[in-house]
This record gives C-alpha cells, sequence and structure tokens, in this order.
C-alpha cells in the first residue's frame, strides 16, 4: 500500500509528512490525506514512487 511505502521513507530519512507531500507532489496535506482515506490517482501514485526512487 502506498501509505506504507511513504511512511517507510519518511522515517527513514527523519521527514515529516508536510514536507514529504510539498517535496513529493506539491501538496503539504497529501500524507495526512492518504492517513484518512484519500486514494491518489494513478499519476499521483507514479510522481510518489518516482520521488521515493530519486531519494533513496
Amino acid at each position: 500500500m502506498l501509505i506504507e511505502i511513504i511512511e517507510r521513507h519518511m522515517r527513514a530519512k527523519r521527514m515529516a509528512p508536510s514536507r514529504f507531500g510539498t517535496e513529493a507532489v506539491g501538496d503539504p496535506q497529501f500524507v495526512f490525506q492518504l492517513r484518512e482515506g484519500r486514494e491518489p490517482r494513478n499519476a499521483t501514485v507514479e510522481r510518489v514512487i518516482a520521488y521515493i526512487e530519486s531519494h533513496p
């Protein structure tokens, strides 16, 4: 699940949810909304994965 991947990345990088959302997709509320059940579009999922892969 995408939120699990994001949470793991944020823990590893010691990154705040708002910072991750802003850097990955330009939305500081992104992670908070995912935690509450938001379903991102495929293009957004691809952007998030690309961001994580480019910041190992």
